[in-house]
């Protein structure tokens, strides 16, 4: 039997009289690949803050790893981010001044990890994702893909039960996203439950459910026959 990750029961959230969304029921299960899809204003974004503890959901519950978040304060909330979510953003949201091996060390920083043990575990995860050799380079001196790369081992630095990755490929050419996408999947297949946003409907397919949002409501939640990054990137260049 399966372990949830993430369940939401009826979830409702209001902006003003704006009904954002709408009785949201969703469970992703520990090791799954989900994508959450829909046109612009469909509550993607909403769903997501949600789900990251960046907002809070009005009426309905919300579980993560089987801890009922409702009603934190800040201190606890930004306690249970660190401890059981992993963050990928589409701009990477890297501090510009520091090395991409204290860019990926500054969670553990804050689960109060010494500064040896902070850069052996950055260290290491650099190298899971290719950067063990740009460890003491700036953001400005990487490209898009390479910083994703860097935000991607920031994120599983800490080792979270959950990735959350707002459009993670969105600033990314074709191929440096099939590559990010083809590490996302390598990542999933090690178990890790990972829940990605995107509105491109050929990243999407890189996952292997897909629920559908629109106007505030799920229209469709589907297991689909996951595509292979690496395999994606191959049919786009004998397009070209």
């Amino acid at each position: 039997m399966q372990n949830t990750a993430i369940s939401l029961a009826n979830v409702n959230k209001w902006f003003d009289n704006f009904h954002v969304l709408k009785d949201i029921n969703l469970t992703v299960n520990t090791g799954e690949k989900v994508v959450i899809c829909g046109p612009s204003g469909s509550g993607k974004s909403t769903l997501l803050n949600i789900l990251g503890m960046l907002d809070e959901a009005d009426l309905g519950s919300y579980t993560l790893d089987g801890k009922h978040i409702k009603n934190l304060n800040e201190k606890v909330a930004a306690k249970y981010r660190n401890q059981f979510l992993g963050f990928i953003f589409q701009s990477f949201n890297l501090i510009n001044y520091k090395t991409a091996l204290d860019n990926v060390a500054m969670p553990l920083y804050y689960q109060g990890l010494k500064r040896a043990q902070r850069m052996e575990k950055a260290h290491h995860y650099l190298e899971k994702v290719g950067l063990a050799n740009w460890a003491t380079h700036l953001p400005s001196e990487l490209s898009g893909g390479q910083k994703q790369r860097v935000a991607i081992a920031r994120a599983l630095a800490s080792d979270p039960k959950v990735l959350l990755a707002d459009e993670p490929t969105g600033a990314l050419d074709t191929q440096t996203s099939c590559e990010v996408m083809e590490l996302i999947q390598q990542i999933n297949d090690e178990g890790k439950t990972i829940l990605l946003v995107t509105h491109e409907d050929d990243i999407a397919h890189m996952t292997k459910r897909i629920v559908k949002l629109k106007d505030g409501l799920i229209i469709d939640d589907t297991q689909v026959t996951q595509v292979r990054a690496f395999d994606a990137l191959g049919k786009a260049q004998q397009n070209v």
